[in-house]
């Protein structure tokens, strides 16, 4: 099956009303599943030889895959509060790391509700208690962290385990909510393969056969740091694997049909990705299965944003919408269409404070990236699990000894650059910046344009005060002085939760 036309027609035409009546009685059941720090070429669907991903390849196979989805931040709880609200981090008042979102948000989850489905959340949290109530169930996973020391006293922090995978839950969440006489939309985030790793999560890999990036240093500890890394993806895989088992084969009168979205909050835990607005840091994974109505195998070349998630999934549950929102459908559905153009022609990324301070922006058309960085004097750092890895101690030990090449040591370099520039056909890697380079006038001009009427339609803002950053730079250990847990809000930090 092509496509289903008459489904798609009323779509794309009712773009007003959401779906029309023909599918009014029978809102989709939508799952969302959302990696914690994996990047978006760590699949076997997105060419990776050595994973072992085989239920995510499957759902690929089975469903469309995106080539060109970025996150709208490359740290975890932005990343996710944009996801929820359908808005730009620096829009929803928890654009820093741990920032709870305010009390008031508006989210897509309380809009499903609202609408009658029953929804839940399983694993990860990671976004405050103002927006607990918008789920009627939550079963959330613990979280690795420190535990600082009582008292006056010298003690170091200590680390408290997390749960394995953050995904323990994920099989009796699907269950209950099978069980329910309502449409149900699920929040199902894990915590892998998010550091802290532990010994033979799963399967070990041959490090022999893994491709370390260029810009990481190939020695024996990076490559075993990308081996634990790795068995944690195949262990939310097999989670994955085991949710899709639970799901219908077949759309059949009077089942409810079942739409599931699978993405990463942001890249790959290592130096020059996640933090960083390079494609390791902002790219992602993006599945969409939903049988019976995406055509099966198909792979779509569109650009698309994480922020579109929240409006793609109201108009999908039949909650009245815009007609950009429909556009994504129609992404989703018709499998004749032009996927090259698309609907969205930038997508656009954030950093924020996380674990250091650091602010930029950044913009892409698929085929450039200019990137902003507002704090050039600062270092590119890693953020603080990465710089107590294995890979983070190899190149501390490589840069003492002079044998880091330029490549590998820009995350310690200051000043940055204030705006970067590169050509992700030509150099996918984002090795040379071409910022100066004549013959990209042109097109640094239009996308400095672009970006500069993006930060006025969404009131973007440079704050008027730095925050501290909670662990040194160069061992990645908390700095007992300034972190503090539960770590205050916005609001308490700045007095409010909009410009500071």
């Amino acid at each position: 099956m092509k496509h289903v036309s008459a489904f798609l027609l009323v779509c794309c035409i009712d773009l007003t009303g959401g779906f029309s009546n023909l599918y009014a009685h029978d809102s989709p059941n939508i799952i969302l599943m959302i990696a914690d720090d994996l990047n978006w070429d760590d699949l076997g669907c997105y060419g990776n030889k050595v994973i072992r991903t085989p239920h995510l390849d499957n759902m690929a196979a089975e469903g469309l895959r995106f080539e060109r989805a970025y996150v709208t931040a490359s740290s975890c709880s932005p990343s996710r509060a944009s996801i929820i609200t359908g808005k730009y981090p620096h829009q929803t008042g928890a654009e820093q790391l741990h920032w709870p979102l305010p009390a008031g948000t508006q989210t897509f989850v309380k809009a499903l509700k609202e609408a009658g489905y029953y929804t839940a959340a399983a694993g990860k949290w990671h976004l405050g208690d103002n927006i607990r109530d918008h789920f009627d169930e939550i079963h959330e996973a613990s979280t690795a962290g420190f535990v600082l020391p009582t008292g006056d006293g010298d003690q170091p922090a200590k680390m408290i385990a997390q749960s394995p995978s953050g995904c323990e839950d994920w099989v009796q969440t699907v269950k209950d909510a099978q069980s329910q006489e309502k449409p149900y939309f699920l929040w199902l985030a894990s915590l892998d393969p998010h550091r802290e790793y532990e010994e033979e999560a799963w399967e070990p890999y041959d490090e022999s056969l893994i491709n370390v990036p260029a810009y990481l240093p190939d020695t024996p500890e990076v490559r075993h740091d990308f081996n634990l890394y790795y068995q944690e993806i195949s262990r939310l895989d097999d989670s994955v694997g085991k949710v899709m088992a639970l799901l219908p084969k077949d759309v059949k009168p009077g089942f409810r049909s079942t739409i599931v979205f699978f993405i990463s909050d942001n890249g790959r835990p290592f130096p020059r990705a996640k933090t960083t607005l390079y494609e390791d840091g902002i790219r992602t994974p993006l599945i969409v299965h939903w049988h019976g109505f995406v055509e099966a195998g198909r792979v779509s070349q569109s650009l698309v944003s994480t922020v579109d998630l929240a409006p793609t999934i109201r108009h999908l549950a039949g909650i009245r919408g815009q007609q950009s929102e429909a556009a994504f459908v129609r992404n989703l559905l018709d499998a004749e269409y032009d996927s090259e153009s698309g609907f969205r022609k930038y997508a656009f990324g954030e950093d924020h404070w996380h674990d250091y301070e650091d602010h930029a922006r950044s913009i892409t058309d698929g085929h450039f990236k200019l990137i902003h960085n507002d704090y050039p004097d600062l270092p590119n750092t890693p953020p603080a699990d990465a710089g107590r890895s294995l890979t983070w101690e190899a190149m501390l030990s490589l840069k003492a000894q002079g044998k880091l090449n330029e490549i590998q040591s820009a995350c310690f370099v200051t000043p940055r650059p204030e705006w970067e520039f590169y050509d992700l056909k030509d150099d996918p890697n984002e090795f040379v910046n071409l910022i100066s380079q004549s013959e990209f006038a042109r097109d640094i001009a239009r996308m400095k344009t672009e970006f500069n009427k993006w930060s006025d339609q969404t009131e973007d803002y440079l704050p008027t005060k730095r925050t501290p950053d909670e662990f040194n730079r160069v061992t990645g250990e908390p700095d007992n002085t300034v972190r503090k847990r539960p770590r205050p809000s916005k609001k308490e930090m700045f007095g409010t939760n909009g410009k500071y």
